[in-house]
């Protein structure tokens, strides 16, 4: 009772840090919402019984004060009254802003951090990482973001290493790891469209990876070898899984085509051409890796695997499955969602 009590303190904790840098209409104030954000998730990092936890949340700690401290030297800067000037290029305090929030987040070309944390930390924790920690650096991002050269860099970066860098993983949350990078690309070139695109992709990728996440931890799977032991499953947990990986990878016509659908056609319509163009073919590469991995599970039955010990066939509750079928269905309502954009 004592452990679940402290994780709910630090929950709590985390959650108003993260509502403290959104509300608030200082720099000083978003990072302190941020600080507070940050030493909250450290002890629900941490594990007794799992030094490779531990390890992840000292790595964790080290690129976020760095991030932090950042964030605090640009907010120094602005305080001296150094120009700003987000609309130009190369202003020194807001390249550094818009890096320490790239940091804190795990965008190319600050990413390196990011797999490594998610390779040694637990199921839930990681859950945490891609939806919940990306939610407030986000934010303050799409306050200060501009269509610079840096940022379209950024986000065209991002779709490339999270692409390739998800191809030769044999790690389930590493591959996680790199989809989200990739899809953090997406998120950032939506911010140049509006504010309620990105928060609309967010929303959906969100509700994705959460599913995922679920399911991996209920079926206690970590390396892509497991999945091949699919084969003892029912066949409506298969179908689950496979259907919210692809969806997740942005296949059509499941539900993560959708948000990537709007934002193709709103930067065509912007003249975008060239960016769109390489963002298409880029994640085609992510759907690739979902396909081959989702194909090898219904091909391959194994029931021998080295990884299949502490494996049992159990089915899902009802509330994962309902959430795959929601992904399965995303664009029943296609068209009354494109009149509202």
């Amino acid at each position: 009772m004592t452990i679940n009590l402290k994780k709910t303190l630090f929950l709590s904790s985390l959650m108003m840090g993260s509502m403290i840098s959104i509300s608030s209409n200082t720099w000083l104030g978003i990072w302190m919402g941020l600080e507070m954000n940050l030493l909250s998730f450290i002890p629900l990092m941490v594990n007794e019984k799992n030094l490779m936890m531990n390890e992840s949340s000292i790595k964790y700690f080290i690129v976020q004060v760095v991030a932090s401290a950042m964030l605090l030297f640009s907010i120094l800067m602005i305080v001296m009254k150094i120009p700003v000037g987000w609309e130009k290029e190369g202003m020194i305090p807001s390249m550094m802003i818009s890096s320490s929030l790239l940091i804190k987040v795990g965008a190319a070309p600050f990413h390196l951090w990011f797999p490594e944390v998610m390779k040694t930390s637990s199921w839930i924790n990681c859950m945490i990482l891609m939806t919940w920690q990306k939610i407030a650096p986000m934010v303050v991002l799409s306050y200060c973001i501009g269509k610079t050269m840096f940022t379209l860099a950024t986000s065209v970066s991002s779709i490339i290493l999270g692409a390739i860098g998800g191809l030769y993983q044999t790690s389930i949350r590493q591959v996680m790891a790199y989809s989200s990078i990739s899809h953090l690309g997406w998120m950032i070139s939506s911010m140049l469209i509006s504010e309620l695109m990105w928060e609309f992709y967010f929303i959906i990728y969100s509700t994705l990876s959460s599913v995922m996440v679920l399911m991996f931890n209920q079926s206690k799977l970590y390396n892509i070898g497991q999945l091949f032991t699919l084969s003892s499953y029912s066949i409506e947990s298969k179908f689950i899984i496979i259907i919210s990986m692809l969806s997740l990878g942005g296949m059509p016509p499941l539900l993560g085509f959708l948000p990537k659908w709007l934002i193709v056609q709103t930067m065509l319509e912007n003249g975008m051409t060239s960016t769109v163009s390489i963002m298409v073919i880029l994640t085609s590469i992510n759907i690739y890796y979902y396909m081959r991995i989702s194909f090898a599970s219904i091909i391959l039955n194994s029931n021998e695997s080295m990884w299949s010990a502490n494996i049992k066939p159990k089915t899902f509750k009802v509330v994962i499955p309902m959430m795959a079928i929601i992904s399965s269905l995303g664009l029943v309502s296609t068209t009354s969602l494109i009149s509202y954009f």
